[in-house]
């Protein structure tokens, strides 16, 4: 069994205005099936300054959005690779790309396990 056999979960924490661009990446690569959250994080990004009534504020948790798509059909490599050159922008910030193994899954409506649930 090669390294993308099986279910993979791949979560990637992406600026929100690449959203439809990553859409539309997994679409062409055959995974258009996903879930968004927004989500606040900190990473290499810096932190920035504002100021709100005279007081002044730092903002060190940015506004993102983590998407995951559950794959096993296609290679989660090819997933990867689509959200990771929709995604980029070359400045700090961009996110990160995430592959977890999936141990099982189970469809609610019909009951149907493993792959075919996916």
């Amino acid at each position: 069994m090669s390294e993308n056999d099986g279910i993979k979960m791949v979560m990637a924490i992406i600026r929100p205005d690449k959203l439809a661009d990553v859409k539309r990446a997994l679409a062409e690569v055959g995974a258009p099936s996903l879930t968004v959250t927004n989500v606040s994080g900190r990473g290499s990004q810096p932190a920035k300054k504002g100021q709100w009534r005279g007081e002044e504020y730092t903002v060190d948790l940015h506004q993102k959005v983590k998407i995951e798509c559950i794959v096993a059909d296609i290679p989660a490599d090819d997933v990867v690779d689509a959200i990771r050159e929709a995604a980029h922008t070359g400045d700090p910030g961009d996110g990160k790309v995430f592959v977890l193994p999936v141990e099982s899954a189970v469809q609610v409506r019909t009951g149907k396990t493993g792959r075919d649930a996916v």
